[in-house]
């Protein structure tokens, strides 16, 4: 029989850690939820649970020769009991908040599953009158009784439940949380059935302890959840709560706070240092909700959860935060103005998705008649984007999508080539643009599925030899940065090309000058290999993102197409026509070629055979057409013939 020193040690094991615990819990001042609270309840039964296996260790090796010894004993043994008991109830309750499974039980279900928990408790807690679940004869022997079998039947089954609410929300539950209540499971089952295999090797409450380190270092601690500049949660903690919500059934409104001049603000006042909007904010935001309801999931975006509260009394919320930016912030020494627009939405009636929370707060705002606060009917952006989700899914089902050409020309009129754009007719939405759908399609990961449409279109044309019949170089396939940053995406191209046997040269793959600022290095990496197999490249849009000169030149491209806002700005003002003259030189110089686009009249014609730029597009020749068209268009003799 192991002596009293092993359980001593034992017992101080877990006391000392379940101090450390309790200590680095109120250090880092997670206290407020509800679920902070369970865990450390938890910890408190524990660290109680300690120290009566201390006194009952110390007393029980005197137990036959100290006078009290057999009153400390009993005591200890009670408490212990009568805390011990509540354990695994709390976990389940810890479990159930932190997947927010709790949320999902209607009061009288969760009355029902409380019901062993009382039962077991009110045992525990009579027992010195009772002795239903532990007794000492008259020789000072402790025999166990069926209540303590209750007791143990009774957290089996919570220790289940909790396992079940895991296992249901282990998809909406972060990695980390789930190893660390795993790890959890794992302690506890292994105190539990030593203990009851050996009731002198009193391990349990050891093991529970060393369970719950791993529970507050992984899932208390959400160092990985909280914005540092801001201090409140961040998108990652905004996704998976609000997932777990959807999953879940949980209702609630979502109010959304959009700074519009963030960035001006920030830079005005701000330190680099610190962040001066949400300096601003953090007090008044609080003030309305607790910090645990507020997250930012984006710098100038505020997104606040408030639960079981009627509508009207949101909306009247959303509109006294509206009245609010209306007024001045006092910020040190500055008295700055705010300008923000409040959303409202209404969980889910209106939110169904967490892919459409996420596009509510990263689109920009729709215009509403100068509104600061959108509700109801002005959230149909939303409903539209699920509109256009159910198009996209549908679309190669149904043949939805089609391929546009709009010619280009030689400065001399001369047909030069095209470019390819999508569309997308859709049976119950109509005619899509690329610019509604696209964005899209690349969350939900469609954008590769069309892309690859597009090309393969492109090359069914171009193998039939027509095109090139009548003079077209090549034609303009627009890539976007999340395909050119897929893994095997060059060998897919070529695999693409292959099959219909053309000439590379005359695919010209076209990168957006935004685009092509996110990520030099991994771009020119695949314009490289994709140029060694022949392919062309051309910069889109150029003069309409703020990218570094030298870095968008090297990625050594064959032409730049210059956006249609530059052409327009030289026609309105001396120092528009000096932007122009100045980008097409510079350009020149790099050795070039140069595209214009935009093109509408003769006279920006003659302006541009001036400046001496080599390709043009635009409206004066053909706005895109669909295919049969457009092989029309450019079988006509006079198709080059100004008007």
């Amino acid at each position: 029989m192991l002596n009293f020193s092993f359980s001593l040690g034992v017992a101080v094991s877990s006391l000392l850690i379940c101090i450390a615990n309790l200590i680095y819990t109120f250090i880092q001042k997670r206290t407020d939820k509800l679920q902070n609270r369970f865990f450390i309840a938890i910890l408190l039964i524990l660290l109680i649970n300690s120290m009566t296996s201390i006194i009952s260790s110390i007393f029980s090796d005197g137990l036959h020769s100290a006078t009290n010894s057999l009153f400390f004993v009993q005591i200890s043994r009670y408490i212990y009991f009568a805390t011990h008991t509540a354990l695994c109830p709390l976990f389940f309750y810890y479990v159930s908040n932190v997947s927010f499974v709790s949320t999902r039980l209607a009061n009288r279900k969760m009355f029902l599953l409380s019901l062993p928990f009382f039962f077991t408790e009110l045992l525990a807690i009579t027992n010195p009158v009772t002795n239903f679940v532990w007794r000492i004869d008259e020789n000072r022997e402790f025999h166990r009784e069926w209540g303590e079998f209750l007791i143990y039947l009774a957290a089996l089954f919570y220790y289940v439940l909790s396992f079940v609410v895991l296992g249901r929300s282990w998809k909406v539950i972060s990695k980390k949380r789930r190893t660390a209540l795993v790890f959890f499971f794992i302690m506890t089952a292994i105190g539990v059935i030593i203990q009851l295999l050996n009731k002198d090797l009193k391990i349990e409450v050891l093991a529970e302890a060393i369970g719950f380190t791993g529970v507050m270092m992984s899932v208390e601690n959400e160092d990985d959840r909280i914005d540092i500049g801001m201090g409140f949660y961040n998108r990652t903690a905004l996704n998976l709560d609000f997932t777990s919500c959807l999953w879940n059934d949980r209702k609630l409104h979502i109010i959304l706070i959009r700074i519009h001049n963030y960035d001006l603000v920030n830079r005005l006042v701000g330190t680099g240092e610190n962040n001066a909007v949400a300096d601003v904010l953090s007090g008044y935001l609080t003030s309305i909700v607790k910090r645990y309801y507020i997250y930012v999931p984006e710098k100038d975006s505020f997104v606040l959860t408030i639960y079981d509260e009627p509508e009207a009394k949101v909306f009247a919320l959303a509109d006294e935060i509206a009245g609010r930016f209306e007024e001045l912030w006092d910020y040190g020494e500055y008295s700055i103005q705010l300008n923000a627009t409040v959303v409202v939405a209404d969980i889910p009636s209106q939110i169904k998705k967490t892919s459409e929370l996420f596009y509510m707060i990263d689109s920009p705002i729709p215009e509403n008649e100068g509104k600061t606060v959108l509700k109801g009917d002005d959230l149909s952006f939303i409903m539209r984007r699920q509109s256009i989700e159910d198009a996209l899914s549908r679309g190669f089902a149904e043949n939805s999508y089609e391929v546009y050409y709009q010619p280009t020309y030689h400065i001399n009129g001369k047909l030069h080539g095209a470019e390819a754009l999508i569309r997308m007719h859709d049976k119950k939405l109509g005619n899509l643009f690329p610019d509604e759908f696209i964005p899209i399609a690349e969350q939900n990961g469609l954008v590769d599925d069309i892309d690859e449409f597009v090309l393969e279109e492109v090359c069914r044309l171009l193998a039939t030899g027509v095109p090139q019949k009548y003079g077209i170089d090549n034609i303009n396939v627009n890539l976007s940065v999340l395909q050119c940053m897929r893994p095997g995406f060059v060998e897919s191209i070529k695999g693409i090309v292959s099959r219909y046997n053309i000439d590379r040269r005359q695919i010209n793959f076209e990168i957006t000058e935004s685009i092509a600022a996110d990520d030099y290095d991994t771009l020119s990496k695949v314009i490289r290999k994709l140029k060694r197999e022949g392919f062309l490249f051309s910069m889109d849009d150029y003069g309409t993102g703020y990218s570094n000169v030298s870095a968008v030149f090297s990625l050594n491209l064959d032409v730049v197409k210059i956006d249609k806002s530059l052409l327009w700005g030289a026609e309105k003002s001396k120092l528009g026509m000096v932007i122009l003259e100045n980008t097409i030189r510079m350009i020149r110089q790099m050795d070039k070629k140069i595209l214009v686009e935009g093109v509408e009249t003769e006279e920006q014609i003659r302006l541009l055979e001036k400046l001496k730029v080599d390709y043009l597009q635009g409206f004066y020749f053909s706005r895109p057409i669909p295919k049969n068209a457009f092989l029309e268009h450019i079988t006509q003799k006079d198709a080059f013939v100004r008007k």
